[in-house]
């Protein structure tokens, strides 16, 4: 159905009228992605034509959406903000907190019982702040905001980093903090700084095996984990259109395994099948009206050189099916080469399990091919090797795929297990047999992410990711470097036999269809609604301000961790089990950095106490320092923080006293974070100072009582031997970031203001 269609009306009522004064302000046709950011602009009276990568602006998103593990901490921080009801459309989705082990009706009523005060808590603040709730079991967030709430030319915010699946159907949809959720939720602007545009240009069609996940593991092999960071990607071409809009949503979703802002897609043809198919004729109608401003000007695309900063051309007809892995999404392999290289990289060749499904790979379409592979092995009497895991993304997904045989279909291999529609696997929520005898192993599956330990626990778990029918021929082979283009099987009768390319559907022929989509509407006065939080609550803990700064020099501050190599936010604050603490601050805090690697001995979770010379743990130690009244410091690599949008890996720190965090490089979501909760996100101006920093260092800032814009830091590094450094620091704070610093951070500002 279609929510807040009025809003969406308003948007296209203005939008072409701000399509054209900023088409006149640029002086140069548009791409779609400055379409949408022009037509958001906070203040659209002092519209100006804004520096790519250099100008923070403020824009007013449409919506926010939240799921259920990082809204907890979202909520409680609106609860402080003043706020009687929430300013834009708002919704909650209970995704992130069901186990995946024995199957979805054991599975879904298990982790209801156990997360029973957290969904009970997010259902009450929904209710009494107009927030929509999706009760656990009614799918994952990113799948039902594409069927409920995604539309052409809007902009969203989510406190998940694949918020940006929403661009498949030709919107900004961008993955942030909680903090800055409840700014959004609190009617303030959302800052962003004007992105770069990155332009991939798509010809051909996709044929055979391939298909529109390859185009997603292609891109990221070329522009690495990093390579999409501080950039909006933007997909045009006759290939473009010849996608599905969930296979656009797939391409979007996985951009931010690149660290792109997000990606998106021109309003087109299956954009609108799609939500005709969803029940949202009137948005498709009105969209119609206006669709010639819900993509990017013809010059644009006929010229993309002019008007990207960076243009990389696919051809969908050339295009191979890759597994990208293992414990990097970006480590990019056509399946024609993993035998070489799977066997030079002393990979697992065989493979137990095999994984459909999440927020980017559990559409009606993805569940249609993989079926279709399912059918075909069958009728050729060849026996899967692996066991096949499900997750469908929504209730409505899974309803209409199991009323049309598909559900069937995979039970018809007697390995495959049907989880529950949520995260599962995909975020560490998967009890897997034998994971604890940490034994090397080989996985496959839809995912995005595959950082070690990330879908069971294990470090030597090898997760490769793939499409989903590449996953299911993967499953029936049971090996690595099996290659369903020209690899044969041998089935039960010892014949040799070729799996057919699949053949799914877009749509379902007789419509989407379900019983019970799980909606929770939320009251229409919540006034008289209490949220109540047991102070006794291992769970929930209500949250008590950071101090401000007191505008002097930080000094004796200790190092903490040197983190070496990639420290993603699933190193700094690791999913999994820890889920269940994620409305707890002090509690979840326990896990703060434990998956870091030390750069003093390699090993994680074990550094040295300076005050009494023993090695202990992170969170531990940073305890320490902090009842001694003692700052310390945590310094990183390249590309800090790269991963989720969690704010824990910000808020945990912060709660055990690291006023500073530097590094060579950080992943955007990340540095907003640490900015967002009165920190300081700093880089190396000479990377090379890194190396200078030594385990049992002091630092002082000498020039911090000067803290302003464009102005570099100095850090003064004492050396135990009585010898000292002094480096340079670069920041990108503007005057409205270094008031939240000044102010303890940014929530402090917003309460102050609303007091």
């Amino acid at each position: 159905m279609a929510f807040d269609i009025n809003m969406i009306l308003e948007l296209y009522k203005r939008f072409p009228a701000m399509v054209s004064n900023a088409r006149k302000l640029t002086n140069r046709p548009l791409t779609l992605a400055e379409k949408i950011l022009y037509t958001h602009l906070w203040d659209n009276k002092n519209m100006s034509h804004f520096i790519r990568g250099k100008d923070y602006v403020d824009f007013s998103p449409d919506r926010v959406a939240m799921q259920d593990a990082t809204a907890q901490m979202a909520l409680l921080q609106f609860m402080q903000a003043g706020k009687e009801k929430v300013a834009v459309p708002s919704t909650v989705h209970a995704d992130h907190l069901i186990l995946a082990k024995q199957g979805a009706d054991k599975d879904l009523q298990e982790s209801i019982n156990t997360n029973n005060e957290v969904f009970n808590f997010l259902s009450s603040v929904c209710n009494k702040y107009g927030i929509g709730f999706w009760k656990p079991g009614a799918g994952i967030i990113h799948q039902v905001v594409l069927e409920n709430y995604a539309f052409p030319g809007g902009m969203m915010i989510g406190t998940d980093s694949h918020t940006v699946n929403a661009g498949g159907l030709g919107m900004i949809a961008i993955g942030v903090g909680g903090a800055d959720a409840v700014d959004v939720m609190a009617g303030m602007p959302w800052e962003l700084k004007f992105p770069k545009l990155i332009g991939i240009r798509l010809n051909g069609e996709l044929n055979g095996w391939s298909s529109a996940k390859d185009v997603i593991l292609k891109v990221a092999g070329i522009l690495t984990v990093k390579g999409g960071t501080g950039a909006i990607v933007e997909y045009f071409g006759e290939g473009a259109k010849s996608l599905s809009a969930t296979g656009k949503g797939t391409i979007c979703n996985m951009g931010a395994e690149i660290g792109a802002t997000t990606s998106t897609f021109g309003y087109d043809k299956s954009i609108e099948r799609y939500l005709r198919a969803t029940d949202r004729n009137n948005v498709a109608d009105a969209a119609n009206k206006i669709k010639e401003h819900l993509t990017g000007d013809p010059e644009v695309y006929k010229d993309p050189e002019k008007y990207f900063d960076q243009v990389i051309d696919i051809n969908l007809s050339e295009l191979s099916p890759h597994l990208n892995g293992p414990f990097t999404p970006d480590l990019a392999t056509p399946v024609s080469e993993m035998k070489e290289k799977a066997i030079k990289n002393n990979w697992p060749l065989d493979v137990e399990w095999a994984l459909i499904g999440s927020c980017t790979n559990s559409s009606y379409e993805d569940l249609t091919r993989a079926a279709a592979i399912v059918e075909d092995a069958i009728s050729k009497k060849i026996k899967p090797k692996a066991i096949l895991g499900i997750n469908p993304g929504s209730e409505q997904v899974r309803f209409t795929a199991e009323r049309d045989g598909l559900i069937e279909s995979f039970k018809k291999f007697r390995s495959t297990k049907i989880f529950t529609n949520a995260c599962g696997p995909c975020i560490g929520q998967w009890d897997r047999d034998g994971a604890s005898k940490h034994e090397k192993n080989s996985i496959v599956h839809s995912f995005n992410r595959n950082f070690a330990k990330r879908a069971d626990g294990n470090p030597n778990t090898h997760a490769f990711v793939g499409s989903p029918e590449m996953v299911t021929a993967v499953a029936i082979s049971g090996r690595l470097d099996f290659n369903p283009i020209t690899d044969n099987l041998v089935n039960e009768e010892g014949e040799k036999v070729k799996l057919d390319a699949p053949i799914g559907k877009e749509l379902p022929e007789n419509g989407f269809d379900v019983e019970d989509n799980g909606y929770q509407e939320p009251a229409k006065d919540g006034g008289q609604i209490n949220v109540i939080v047991d102070s006794k609550s291992n769970r929930l803990q209500l949250l008590t301000p950071f101090k401000p700064w007191n505008k002097e020099n930080i000094r004796g501050a200790k190092l903490l961790i040197k983190a070496s190599g990639k420290c993603t936010t699933d190193h700094i604050s690791m999913a999994g089990p820890w889920l269940r603490y994620r409305g707890h601050l002090d509690n979840i805090s326990n896990n703060c950095l434990i998956g870091a690697i030390n750069a003093f001995g390699g090993k994680t979770n074990a550094v040295v106490n300076q005050l009494n010379g023993k090695v202990g743990e992170v969170p531990e130690t940073a305890r320490i320092y902090q009842a001694s009244g003692i700052p310390s410091i945590v310094v990183g690599d390249h590309n800090y923080g790269e991963g989720s949008s969690r704010e824990h890996a910000a808020m945990e720190p912060r709660h055990l006293g690291v006023i500073a965090v530097i590094v060579k490089s950080f992943a955007r979501i990340h540095e907003t974070n640490l900015k967002k909760q009165g920190m300081l996100g700093l880089t190396f101006v000479n990377e090379s100072d890194y190396d200078l920093i030594k385990e049992d260092d002091t630092f002082n800032f000498t020039d911090l009582a000067e803290f302003s814009v464009g102005k570099q830091l100095k850090l003064e590094i004492i050396h135990n031997n009585g010898s000292s450094d002094t480096i340079m620091l670069n920041h990108t704070y503007n005057k409205a970031q270094i008031e939240w610093f000044i102010a303890g951070s940014a929530l402090n500002l917003i309460r102050k203001n609303n007091s």
